[in-house]
């Protein structure tokens, strides 16, 4: 993408827009201590993406998070119990009682191959 503009001689000018972020180039993102989208400035740069911002409200640097606040407690909460639930509808002992059949005896060997 090209910017046209005409100098003070009145000539038209061509200026390539670059694509990427610079240090100091304010963006808005998730503040970890004030807790709310606020304005940052970006601090470090990694591969043309900001890495690591800091706060124009409080002035904390944290790493960027593309505006995505983390879970609260609650959802983790919930995401845990729902993960335990699955994980108790999957549990192989209950597959094996619903088959009938017992679940093999694991015999422990040595490097060798002998029985211990």
């Amino acid at each position: 993408m090209r910017l046209a503009y005409r100098n003070p001689n009145n000539r038209l000018v061509y200026s390539a827009l670059m694509n990427g972020v610079r240090l100091g180039d304010e963006l808005d993102d998730y503040c970890i201590k004030c807790r709310r989208m606020t304005n940052h400035a970006i601090v470090s740069v990694v591969e043309e993406h900001a890495a690591k911002v800091r706060c124009k409200s409080c002035y904390n640097d944290h790493d960027f998070r593309n505006g995505i606040a983390p879970p609260t407690k609650r959802e983790l909460k919930k995401q845990q119990e729902l993960l335990d639930a699955v994980l108790a509808e999957s549990a192989p002992t209950a597959a094996s009682e619903v088959e009938g059949t017992a679940p093999k005896e694991i015999k422990k060997t040595t490097a060798s191959g002998a029985g211990i």
